[in-house]
């Protein structure tokens, strides 16, 4: 944000911060977060390199459409566990999976 911008907002009494503050997590919670972000925008460039459809996908997994568009999407309700057995489906090695986990711990 433009920083004349937010010192306008604050002067007429808004607060500013990240979404983060406004909902009080804790670094864990906002790391947790951050991990599951970056594992869902990575199976959606993993499928996409393998020039796969979501519903193809999801016959891979043995799921539905709609479940991997939720993974993709980085919906809440989605597991770890999902996204970790996608990116296996994918190709993704170990070492990649360390990569991500790793980025994902410096942002």
């Amino acid at each position: 944000m433009d920083e004349n911008k937010r010192k306008r907002l604050e002067a007429a009494g808004w607060m500013t911060g990240s979404a983060y503050d406004f909902l009080e997590m804790t670094d864990e919670e906002a790391s947790y977060v951050e991990l599951k972000l970056a594992l869902s925008a990575a199976v959606r460039k993993l499928r996409r390199r393998r020039k796969l459809t979501q519903v193809q996908f999801a016959e891979l997994m043995r799921s539905s459409q709609s479940r991997m568009a939720k993974a993709e999407a980085g919906d809440a309700s989605v597991s770890l566990d999902l996204l970790i057995r996608s990116l296996l489906t994918l190709g993704a090695s170990n070492r990649d999976l360390a990569e991500l986990i790793s980025a994902s711990a410096h942002t």
